[in-house]
């Protein structure tokens, strides 16, 4: 049994369609698990939404940056630490169709499934509340993967497998019997190349590979000076190594 993982696509919706076809060529993988942030720094929204929805095997969870988006439309308590972003997540509100904005509201924010007996935590990021809203900061502050960190991180979650986002670097660390996972954000590398991760169940515990796709980027590059986001050189930047 294999499966894909796959998250913090940020509105790039041609790193996207490179990732989802190479795991197409990938004959045995039987699904794909995308956590959280389909949308949020680029300006491909719909298109994003669109193509996690129409594809097949793909089980989704929330980000905070969809929640953000959800929070402003609702009208809903907006979290104090993402102020700075809030125009952006407005101009993101502004852009996304209703069939798409009722696609988010639908999402969990955490799945768990158990795999031959082994049980494995599908998450954006590790909670200090899953009960609260966002307005109410319910995620952990983010740490650097590591030994040490990420099981005090994910205390008295029972898993031996924890699959996650948020934080934009990949992170891949072994210990206490426990595997910890973090692709990498697909949607915004200071390069052109897309992180992912297969997953395969072997007598021996958990088989993972983290692969890159590299894409041509110039769709999206275009489609995000085309458009009018709020703090859009900042945003290429930081969050895409300042490519033209």
């Amino acid at each position: 049994m294999k499966f894909a993982v796959i998250t913090d696509i940020h509105g790039n919706a041609t790193a996207l369609e490179a990732v989802l076809k190479k795991i197409r060529e990938e004959k045995t993988v039987s699904e794909i698990f995308c956590l959280g942030d389909l949308i949020g720094i680029g300006p491909q929204t719909n298109e994003v939404i669109e193509l996690v929805r129409s594809t097949s095997r793909m089980t989704t969870i929330s980000g905070n940056h969809d929640e953000n988006v959800l929070a402003l439309l609702h009208d809903q308590p907006y979290p104090d630490s993402y102020r700075h972003a809030q125009a952006h997540h407005q101009w993101i509100a502004d852009q996304l169709t209703p069939e798409n904005q009722h696609f988010l509201e639908q999402l969990p924010r955490t799945i768990r499934k158990t795999f031959s007996g082994q049980d494995v935590l599908f998450t954006h990021y590790a909670y200090r509340d899953e009960s609260k809203a966002i307005g109410e900061e319910p995620l952990a502050a983010a740490v650097d993967g590591t030994e040490e960190t990420l099981p005090d991180l994910f205390k008295g979650q029972q898993a031996s497998l924890i699959c996650f986002g948020h934080h934009h670097p990949k992170q891949l660390v072994r210990t206490k019997g426990v595997t910890y996972l973090n692709p990498g954000a697909l949607g915004c590398q200071p390069e052109a190349i897309a992180p992912f991760a297969l997953v395969e169940q072997t007598e021996g515990g958990w088989q993972i590979d983290v692969m890159e796709v590299i894409y041509d980027d110039q769709p999206y590059l275009e489609a995000f000076h085309a458009a009018a986001m709020p703090e859009k050189e900042l945003l290429r930047k930081l969050f895409l190594g300042g490519r033209t």
